[in-house]
């Protein structure tokens, strides 16, 4: 049996808190389905939509710039409230099928990011409500936060999305994992925290949840790690007559459907991006790329994008 990691994305979470309960029950299924076959799983998930919302809830409550939560207590909260309905979730499921001795956690996780990521020079990464170029213009002489304007929307803020360099919690995630615990870490990519002084501090940046699964997977020498998403496979010359769905492929192969611009920034790409890290990070290791509902056709290749060495 194998040790999986899965990468649940936040938009399949849904944008209330309502709806969530609901596609948390979704997704416990599928998870319960690999844990049923007796495979390990660690969960992390995304957390788009519903840090946004957090930090919108601050920014229409605070009188000042300065009362207004930071984004990392954000993320941390977020990591908590949809830690605790997946948690709860999968136990339910688990319970269900005979399974109650399964113990099922979740952690807050901080992963280290460096301080000297170019991705710090270029805030991309939107968060936050939506603002009049004017508002917009006023909150960044106040501070020393980016806004930029929003596909016609409005101006928003922008924070850098950095590489994950190493995950703090590790011993403590794996000595979980290791006593054969169901574990839901690295929520929304983790909180991003730099070394500065004589501790770790939190910084206004948001990792790709895909990104710190991926790191999460090698740190714990998972066998397979499994980003779930909206589609069963990846495509080439998606939308196009000759859209072709990709089975099973190789690392060298994605590169060069990279280079070919082959899948979208900010979409498809990060996912391809780190399936092929945790792929090449050592050999026999794979990745799938599938649909939320097959999760647990993938390691039969019977649905999904497997990308190997």
């Amino acid at each position: 049996m194998s040790k999986i990691v899965i990468a649940l994305g936040g938009n399949a979470l849904g944008n209330s808190a309502n709806e969530q309960l609901t596609k948390a029950e979704l997704a416990a299924k599928s998870i319960a389905n690999l844990i049923s076959d007796g495979h390990q799983v660690v969960i992390a998930h995304g957390n788009g939509p519903q840090v946004g919302k957090i930090r919108l809830a601050f920014e229409e409550t605070s009188k000042t710039p300065e009362d207004t939560m930071p984004f990392p207590e954000c993320t941390a909260m977020s990591q908590g409230y949809i830690g605790y309905h997946l948690q709860q979730a999968i136990d339910e499921e688990l319970v269900a099928r005979g399974l109650a001795d399964i113990p099922v956690v979740s952690m807050l996780t901080q992963v280290v990011v460096d301080p000297k990521d170019p991705a710090f020079a270029n805030p991309t990464k939107p968060i936050g409500g939506y603002y009049s170029e004017t508002e917009a213009q006023k909150l960044m002489a106040e501070s020393d936060d980016s806004y930029v304007e929003d596909a016609g929307r409005g101006w928003r803020r922008v924070v850098p999305s950095p590489k994950p360099m190493d995950i703090y919690e590790k011993i403590s995630l794996k000595t979980l994992v290791d006593a054969g615990q169901v574990v839901i870490a690295c929520g929304g990519g983790g909180i991003p925290v730099i070394y500065q002084g004589s501790r770790y501090k939190g910084v206004d940046a948001v990792i790709d949840k895909d990104f710190a699964a991926a790191k999460m997977a090698a740190l714990i020498d998972a066998d397979v790690f499994i980003i779930l998403t909206a589609v069963d496979h990846v495509f080439v010359n998606f939308g196009k007559e000759n859209q072709q769905a990709l089975e099973n492929t190789s690392v060298a192969d994605m590169k060069k459907y990279i280079a070919e611009d082959q899948f979208a920034p900010g979409s498809m790409l990060p996912k391809v991006e780190a399936a092929i890290d945790f792929a090449e990070s050592k050999a026999g290791r794979r990745a799938i790329i599938a649909s939320l509902e097959k999760a647990s056709e993938t390691l039969d290749g019977n649905s999904g994008t497997t990308v190997q060495m």
